[in-house]
């Protein structure tokens, strides 16, 4: 079909159409007459655009998005608008501030703080693949917020940003590739974002936790023991990540940094010790 009849299925102008089909967003075939005939895929297509564009997305991330067939490219930019989102509420919650006559001085360092979770978040999302740069992103975004107000706090944030930048690649063999794209396909960042809470709370009170889900944690438990996990891909995946979090400086470099860039974490960290003391102390099966 010919640019008009194409305007009106797609609900799209025709200028609209034209600039996605310069921007190698569409592909219509080119008649002899030199006319632009669209195909319904390409309808399907300037469909989708159109609803990418209505959601926010740049050119340059509807073209990466299109062409990811994983999904994984749209997931992070899920995590990115999350991410944005809440930086723009500490921004409003500054402006407030700002408005009952707080101190100048003291905004510009929590704007500094703004700028830099930013940069930290963006790295982590860029060094890790997948659902697990999604998570540790979404997981790590939450301690980021407090100003640099030491030279072991900058030193600390110097060194998480040499970390991220030098970490070598977190790659999987095909087979765990496949799978964890099709066992985490459907989690969104709502879904990641609920996680990360119901572990906070186990944190915050384990013994209601080990107490409330006894039975959920020995049915756990008696299949990490079962040779059906030792046959899984969800247990080599468990095990290169292990290794990898061993050899890369994850333990013993990044860790640490966060422990003395944020309070919060260094806080978090400790009762999440704590809370793996006591689990171990009812399961030390799971040493084994």
């Amino acid at each position: 079909m010919l640019i008009n009849e194409a305007s009106k299925i797609a609900n799209l102008t025709k200028k609209a159409i034209e600039y996605y089909t310069e921007q190698k967003l569409v592909f219509p075939n080119i008649l002899n007459n030199g006319y632009r005939d669209f195909g319904e895929k390409d309808i399907e297509r300037l469909k989708k655009i159109s609803v990418f564009r209505k959601l926010g997305l740049s050119t340059e991330e509807i073209k990466a998005v299109l062409a990811d067939e994983t999904n994984n490219t749209l997931q992070k930019i899920s995590v990115q608008k999350e991410l944005n989102v809440q930086r723009e509420q500490a921004k409003k919650a500054i402006l407030d501030l700002l408005s009952y006559g707080e101190n100048c001085a003291k905004i510009y360092a929590e704007l500094i703080a703004i700028e830099q979770s930013s940069t930290v978040t963006e790295k982590l999302l860029e060094a890790f693949p997948g659902y697990y740069g999604r998570f540790i992103c979404l997981h790590f975004a939450r301690f980021l917020h407090d100003p640099i107000s030491t030279t072991e706090q900058q030193a600390a944030y110097e060194e998480i940003i040499a970390f991220l930048d030098n970490v070598p690649s977190l790659s999987f063999p095909e087979e765990l590739r496949a799978f964890l794209i099709e066992s985490t396909k459907h989690i969104s960042t709502g879904n990641i974002c609920d996680m990360i809470k119901s572990t906070k709370q186990s944190i915050d009170n384990p013994d209601k936790f080990l107490s409330e889900n006894k039975e959920m944690l020995e049915q756990y438990l008696a299949y990490k023991r079962s040779e059906e996990y030792r046959n899984s891909p969800g247990f080599k995946f468990q095990t290169m990540l292990i290794e990898f979090n061993s050899t890369s400086g994850y333990y013993d470099v990044f860790i640490p940094a966060m422990k003395k860039l944020s309070v919060s974490y260094a806080e978090y960290h400790k009762q999440m010790e704590i809370a793996k003391e006591k689990f171990l102390l009812r399961y030390p099966e799971i040493q084994s």
